[in-house]
């Protein structure tokens, strides 16, 4: 549990400045901000009003994920188009059905956005702010000298109140008013506006529109969270961009090549050559991409401080549901180097299942995501 919240810390920290937790916490409105980049999509940061309106402590909150507060009357149909707005990285406005710590039901406006690393555009975080929606129940009408109909339609309503109150599940929805819909957006522009200076304090910008690199396709938090759980060395190219850059490269590939993120992504694999990289290999990795085919050869590769190592390259294509190429995956791994994932396994046998990893993590999210880039 430690090491969780350790990296929760780390998630703001090592993003804004030591005092954007402060700043944020001088806002008025209810918020919480999430991390789609950690196990399970926890939240990080929870401002007072949010705390105060649900009736739960700082530490009951952090860490967990937002479906802790869905309960039975909430509607699922509204539960999966938050997470169909998360999995697209999109904003999304949505009335919902959420439960308090004691059991209480409230409807709410739901108003969340995503936040980008202004670097290379992918999502950092999501701020998602929750506006209590005033319960304004329809009247029936009547005819005017039907009183005894008046008081049956009065009472009802009574009931129903009451039945908020009691925490009964209401089958009619609220829906929220434009002033409460203003008053959401508002908080989304402070928050980014807080979010956005605190990050120029430490040069790790983010802003509230996606800013990419120039001709690199980015791949989405969904995929890019299941990339993240495969521990050996990889990158993933696009051979529908031209130069078919690196679009995703694993932690481990950084490690072993001692380049930063930023000095890989958009870039074609060629930089790994050196003066004494064999030519005759560098065809047969060219010939197994134009024939769609996998092909397994040992190269000499070069690091980012210029020294040299042998690489066991394995090169497969990589296929959307539909059965088209959508990316090829190049597994990297250092021949002689007995500090590599594996538990045993032979070189072969890692190298296949990773490219399986990926695979299944392609696959699954283009299944879906609906069709696919052919």
């Amino acid at each position: 549990m430690e090491s969780e919240l350790g990296l929760i810390e780390q998630s703001f920290n090592s993003r804004y400045s030591l005092w954007v937790q402060e700043a944020l916490s001088d806002l008025p409105d209810s918020f919480t901000i999430t991390d789609p980049c950690l196990s399970g999509h926890p939240i990080v940061f929870a401002s007072k009003g949010f705390l105060k309106m649900l009736g739960y402590s700082k530490s009951e909150v952090i860490g967990r994920n937002g479906r802790v507060f869905q309960g039975p009357g909430t509607c699922r149909r509204s539960v999966m188009e938050i997470r169909e707005a998360i999995r697209e990285e999109r904003a999304i406005q949505i009335n919902l059905l959420n439960y308090r710590k004691d059991g209480t039901p409230f409807w709410m406006l739901f108003h969340m956005c995503p936040v980008f690393n202004k670097e290379d555009g992918r999502v950092t975080h999501f701020v998602g702010v929750q506006i209590p929606i005033s319960r304004k129940p329809r009247r029936k009408e009547v005819c005017s000298d039907s009183l005894v109909e008046l008081g049956r339609v009065l009472s009802l309503e009574s009931a129903l109140d009451d039945a908020d109150d009691r925490g009964l599940e209401i089958e009619e929805s609220c829906e929220a008013s434009d002033v409460e819909k203003t008053r959401a957006a508002t908080a989304i522009n402070n928050i980014l506006s807080v979010l956005t200076h605190y990050s120029e304090l430490t040069g790790r910008l983010v802003c509230g529109k996606r800013c990419s690199l120039s001709g690199v396709c980015l791949l989405s938090s969904s995929l890019n969270i299941s990339l993240g759980r495969i521990k050996q060395s990889f990158v993933l190219t696009d051979p529908h961009l031209p130069d078919m850059p690196i679009v995703y490269a694993s932690d481990a590939f950084f490690k072993l090549t001692g380049y930063a993120r930023h000095e890989v992504l958009g870039r074609n694999c060629r930089f790994l050559r050196g003066v004494d990289t064999d030519s005759s290999m560098i065809y047969r990795i060219k010939e197994s991409i134009q024939n769609e085919k996998a092909c397994t050869v040992r190269i000499l590769n070069y690091r980012k401080d210029k020294s040299s190592f042998w690489n066991l390259l394995h090169i497969s294509p990589v296929r959307n549901a539909s059965g088209k190429i959508a990316y090829f995956v190049g597994v990297q791994m250092e021949e002689g180097c007995k500090n590599q994932v594996g538990h045993g396994l032979s070189p072969e046998m890692r190298q296949l299942s990773t490219v399986g990893a990926v695979r299944i993590a392609v696959r699954s999210l283009s299944m879906g995501a609906g069709p696919s880039k052919s």
